[in-house]
């Protein structure tokens, strides 16, 4: 008895092999994800009105949980004892905010009864059982990825340009929709025309090709945390992308006939906060914009470490561009919930 006490490793599950319940802990948050959201529209409402202290706090606890889940995903990534599967099964609940907003949109479309929560809870279970029956170890060497992890660099920086244009018009948004809305007619001039459109659509497909390539390829190393993060980054925003051009192109343009402008990005009339459904673009968007700038930063990491400059000086350059991320991202998700400029500065 006192050697079950000291080892309780060793126990072993239904499957007959020995269970790693640290491993299961990224399922778990994802599982429990969508019923934070759930809680936290509980206590907000559909209406804007002002929330007592105490419920405001427990609000804004809640939705710190849920951002929680994608970021616990990436530390057990790094555990140097996990197995493959355990460890593909953290940064798959990495994507966990891109993917429930996927599901939902997928499930609005075939108009199915079956609750997204049901859903969702069916898919972590299946992938949680799968990662502790197919128990492989951690190859021991980084496995080749030849070119592709230049192209998909190269590739990147050209995009990083349409990125750039995309985040600064979405900023514009702290200002109002009015002014969003001008830059961005500017810019649809070039990515929404008859050739900008169709190049721009490839590129994205090719990114996330070649992204969830080197993503599947990676997982199965053990890696530092830098480059475990951009494995984990580069993960969400394959799925990010894949969800969004979903939404826009099939879901907005093809379903509904709606144009994409500033209302469908925020759900409007109701927005982002005070929709049950809503609440769970928050997250997806916030997440968006901060992976994809800390994932480029990311890349310039490696290119400057490959090309002679000292490690500690890229990391530093790397931590400052992952936290100036984060401000964007809140800038733009701030924006997106109805803050403006002017009523701040009023």
């Amino acid at each position: 008895m006192m050697e079950a006490f000291v080892r309780p490793q060793n126990r072993r599950g239904f499957l007959g092999k020995r269970f790693d319940y640290l491993a299961l802990l990224p399922a778990a948050a994802a599982i429990c994800y969508p019923f934070l959201l759930n809680a936290f529209h509980a206590i907000v409402g559909t209406q804007a009105a002002s929330l007592p202290p105490l419920a405001l706090a427990s609000a804004i606890f809640i939705l710190i949980v849920a951002f929680v889940v994608p970021f616990l995903g990436i530390a057990l990534a790094c555990r140097p004892t996990s197995d493959l599967s355990s460890r593909r099964l953290a940064y798959a609940s990495v994507v966990s905010p891109t993917l429930y907003v996927f599901l939902g949109v997928f499930q609005t479309m075939i108009k199915s009864p079956i609750p997204d929560e049901v859903v969702w809870c069916a898919i972590w279970l299946a992938s949680a059982i799968w990662s502790q029956s197919a128990r492989y170890p951690i190859a021991a060497a980084v496995p080749a990825v030849g070119g592709w992890r230049v192209v998909h660099g190269v590739t990147a920086a050209v995009l990083s340009l349409y990125v750039v244009f995309h985040l600064t018009n979405h900023l514009f948004g702290l200002i109002g929709p009015d002014a969003h809305a001008a830059v961005m007619k500017v810019g649809r001039v070039v990515y929404r025309s008859a050739v900008g459109e169709p190049l721009l659509v490839a590129a994205m497909l090719f990114q996330i090709g070649t992204g969830l390539f080197l993503a599947w390829r990676w997982s199965a190393a053990a890696h530092d945390f830098q480059r475990t993060y951009q494995v984990a980054s580069g993960t969400y925003l394959s799925l990010f992308i894949l969800g969004h051009m979903d939404s826009v192109f099939v879901y907005a343009r093809g379903v509904l006939g709606i144009p994409t402008d500033w209302n469908f990005a925020i759900g409007a009339p109701t927005g982002l906060i005070h929709d049950a459904w809503n609440i769970r673009l928050l997250p997806h968007y916030a997440l968006g914009a901060f992976f994809v700038l800390s994932h480029l930063a990311s890349g310039l990491r490696v290119v400057l470490i490959a090309h002679g400059v000292d490690q500690r000086n890229a990391d530093r350059l790397w931590g400052v561009s992952v936290a100036m991320s984060a401000i964007v991202a809140a800038a733009i998700i701030a924006g997106m919930s109805g803050v403006r400029i002017g009523a701040l500065v009023s």
